[in-house]
């Protein structure tokens, strides 16, 4: 038997899609605390809507000027 904790960021549960000041994206299980520096941008939603809402919104890891 695992006894490790399950990974939040796979699974059937709700998620977000956070932001930050650079344009940066990140995939956010919904019971967690949103960390500083992030925002809400979309969600709560399901997993596989929140992936693809990123891969629409995000052109990639470069993040914008400041």
């Amino acid at each position: 038997m695992n006894d490790a904790p399950a990974n939040p960021f796979d699974g059937d549960g709700e998620f977000l899609v956070l932001a930050n000041l650079l344009g940066q994206h990140s995939l956010w299980p919904g019971f967690a605390a949103v960390p500083g520096g992030w925002t809400v941008v979309h969600g709560p939603c399901a997993r596989h809507e929140a992936v693809d809402w990123i891969t629409a919104h995000w052109t990639g890891p470069t993040p914008v000027a400041p």
